[in-house]
């Protein structure tokens, strides 16, 4: 059983000190937020230590779970990892591409894990879709979310897009070749909506969509490759599996069958709804850490993979702010 200690006790942080307290791969050493309300409110609710000082909370653990702003991941996760500690760190995972590189490196230097929070990766119906994904050529995702406040202090790319490309780095086995954006910024300085078009090397395209003034919440990854068609809906954790073969001989009387001409082999359209199976994916990005923690196994979401989807958003984002916005 691993020790663990939780940095940032905010909304996020308490939903993974909740989720710890039902994991038997961590034992919870305590919790630290810089604000002292914050710690005597959360510790009197969920019944966790709560320690004033991040250094010793830190001593205290095998390992850190960081979940707090961004501006401070760099901070907290250098000095878990020069304290010899693994770190799990919310997304993205630092502030620049430097920062990540610094932490990368200190990690390979003293041996020791880092897992990214991009959550996605274990949302159930993704996991459902993964077997029957190779080589897509298109993908359209479109991340849309009602307006919220808290969300504003980060751009709309880092906030919302980035789960999304993470997600299309870790299906296209390609580089990075061309990147085009538009977006409109209403309520912020930058923008609220954002679209960007991924061209990969070896031709797929990905074109994604966020927004956080969205009249209702969608998480939706729809992915066209030669065979099949596949829709991963986050939100509703459903999946949605179109496909085609060969007509057989003995096909049901209710078979859609097409017949593509010139000489070619009918087609029969299938369609699948792959069973998804019930779990929490913050839960199961946080037991997988432990395994990996303890089997000496590489991450699920690297670091690298974190460092990856850091640099496409900031691509993403360099490209809009060529942008001319209206003031507002």
């Amino acid at each position: 059983m691993l020790s663990i200690g939780v940095i940032g006790a905010g909304h996020l942080g308490k939903i993974h000190l909740k989720l710890l307290k039902e994991l038997t791969s961590y034992r919870i050493v305590g919790f630290y937020d810089n604000d002292v309300n914050t710690r005597d409110q959360v510790s009197e609710t969920l019944g966790i230590t709560a320690y004033d000082n991040a250094e010793r909370l830190i001593e205290a653990s095998d390992v850190v779970d960081i979940v707090t702003p961004t501006l401070s991941h760099f901070k907290y996760a250098m000095l878990a990892l020069n304290a010899g500690k693994h770190i799990f760190i919310e997304k993205p995972i630092t502030h620049t591409l430097q920062e990540a590189e610094e932490m990368i490196a200190l990690s390979e230097q003293k041996g020791l894990k880092i897992q990214i929070g991009h959550v996605e990766r274990f949302n159930p119906a993704f996991i459902a879709a993964q077997s029957k994904i190779h080589q897509p050529m298109f993908i359209e995702a479109h991340r849309l979310a009602e307006f919220n406040p808290r969300g504003t202090d980060v751009p709309v790319v880092l906030d919302l897009m980035i789960h999304d490309i993470d997600v299309i780095l870790s299906i296209v086995k390609s580089e990075v070749k061309l990147i085009n954006t538009s977006g409109v910024s209403i309520i912020s300085d930058t923008p609220d909506i954002a679209n960007a078009r991924i061209e990969f090397e070896n031709g797929c395209v990905a074109n994604l969509t966020a927004s956080r003034i969205s009249m209702k919440n969608m998480r939706k990854a729809r992915i066209f490759q030669g065979d099949s068609y596949i829709a991963v809906d986050f939100l509703k954790k459903k999946t949605e599996i179109i496909s085609m073969r060969n007509t057989s001989e003995n096909e049901s009387p209710f078979a859609i069958i097409i017949d593509p001409g010139n000489g070619k082999p009918n087609k029969t359209i299938e369609f699948n709804n792959p069973v998804v199976e019930e779990s929490n994916a913050i839960k199961e990005e946080l037991r997988t850490f432990a395994l990996a923690v303890e089997n000496n196994t590489t991450p699920i979401v690297s670091a690298m993979d974190g460092y990856k989807a850091l640099k496409v958003a900031n691509q993403i984002m360099d490209k809009l702010s060529q942008q001319k916005f209206t003031e507002r």
